[in-house]
């Protein structure tokens, strides 16, 4: 069968030769996706709120020969727009700064990097239609979007109202081939504003009924889709053990659909896996061996970027009293040890350390030798307009030249 040949080529693909380096999108992304699930590791994807934390990320995929997926949630864009602007675009206008700034660096670190968007419930659509908006222009600019993916989290709503939002959106999304993941049943906890701690129990647990609603709906427009299927996931940061997770249900619901749609392929479904702090690491196996191929990585990270900082102050807190005198002496400077590019440095170097231990639990570690440019052969940007556009950037850049050239004389 098709799905037969296509999976005996991708257990026995490199990565390297089927997905390039830098950001993914359409078909590439789909191919990243596939190799996960055939192959059985999920990525990990990271919650970003600045370039720091973002380059913290690529740096751990670089190193730990893995791609990664960079994602920012509503409350995320918004400070990275800054706090202390409130125009109702704000997190539009800080999630598009963030997939900018990944858009530019990302070929240098030479691993696949997935742009994303995470959480969007209802109250939250105007940031969502933003960011499409978004796409869509970059799209008729350069021939792919902006961003690889976007979640919607319609969980709270009544499943037919879930499922038919996410069939509309879906509609608009498929032209441009962008991912759409979706949540059906409750994540618990809280996180980014949004507070599940006091749900019923039992919606934190899917039916395969209900994921298989899901994929009969949004089959029929596309096939770049997942599932967020809750089996006991739980938002925030628990000891191992204090969290109920189920992921043998994740196996039911691959049975379910595989039975449903007559097929060979024991993982029809694309899962992802959130709210995992707190996991034990058979737990993600277990959840990975059921199709997961996605996990989100938020509290976890959160600690280690701030424990780097705490670790570095306490070491040098004698240095970090006043710009001048320190145990050295009452004239030295204490400017390389308050500079932020050193005590952020330390941040993100903790962070790197945590995305790497993700990255083993989740089992890319060395799915992807990373590709490093030569050194000197990237252009600054590495957008390729398509089109007019192409034309005025050529008469631009020749514009430069020529200015710089008369410049040198």
């Amino acid at each position: 069968s098709l799905y037969t040949n296509t999976h005996i080529l991708l257990t026995m693909s490199s990565l390297n030769d089927i997905v390039p380096p830098g950001v993914v999108t359409g078909d590439n992304l789909l191919k990243l996706l596939q190799h996960a699930r055939d192959n059985g590791y999920a990525i990990p994807a990271v919650n970003c709120t600045s370039s720091s934390t973002a380059n913290a990320c690529l740096e751990a995929a670089r190193k730990n020969k893995s791609p990664i997926m960079i994602q920012v949630s509503n409350g995320g864009g918004a400070f990275m727009c800054g706090k202390s602007i409130k125009d109702p675009t704000n997190a539009v206008a800080g999630a598009v700064a963030l997939a900018m700034h990944v858009r530019t660096v990302a070929k240098y670190y030479g691993v696949p990097v997935v742009l994303h968007s995470d959480h969007c419930a209802k109250k939250l659509l105007p940031w969502f239609d933003g960011m499409i908006k978004a796409n869509e222009e970059w799209f008729a600019k350069f021939g792919e979007p902006l961003f690889s993916s976007h979640m919607l989290d319609l969980s709270e709503e009544p499943d037919e109202e879930n499922i038919s939002i996410c069939v509309e959106y879906f509609k608009r999304m498929v032209p441009m081939k962008i991912w759409l993941e979706m949540e059906i049943g409750i994540t618990g906890g809280e996180e980014d504003g949004v507070n599940n701690e006091d749900v019923d129990p039992e919606k934190l647990y899917t039916s395969p009924e209900q994921v298989w609603d899901v994929y009969e709906a949004l089959s029929k427009i596309g096939s770049m889709f997942s599932v967020a299927a809750a089996f006991g996931n739980v938002h925030g940061v628990y000891k191992p053990g204090n969290v109920t997770l189920q992921p043998e249900r994740l196996g039911k619901h691959q049975a379910y659909a595989k039975e449903k749609l007559g097929c060979d392929n024991d993982k029809p479904i694309y899962l992802v896996m959130h709210g995992g702090s707190g996991s034990t690491d058979d737990e993600i196996a277990l959840a990975v061996a059921n199709g997961v191929i996605k996990m989100n990585i938020d509290t976890d990270t959160q600690w280690a970027y701030w424990d780097g900082l705490r670790e570095f102050e306490a070491s040098k807190r004698e240095y970090l009293q006043g710009q001048i005198g320190n145990p050295d002496g009452p004239d030295k400077p204490n400017k390389k040890f308050y500079d932020p590019r050193v005590w952020v440095r330390k941040a993100e170097e903790s962070m790197i350390k945590r995305a790497g231990v993700s990255m083993e639990k989740l089992k890319t570690v060395d799915t992807y030798p990373a590709k490093i440019p030569e050194s000197g052969s990237l252009p600054m940007w590495n957008f390729k307009p398509t089109g007019p556009v192409e034309g005025a950037v050529k008469k631009i850049t020749s514009g430069f030249s020529a200015l710089s050239q008369k410049l040198q004389k």
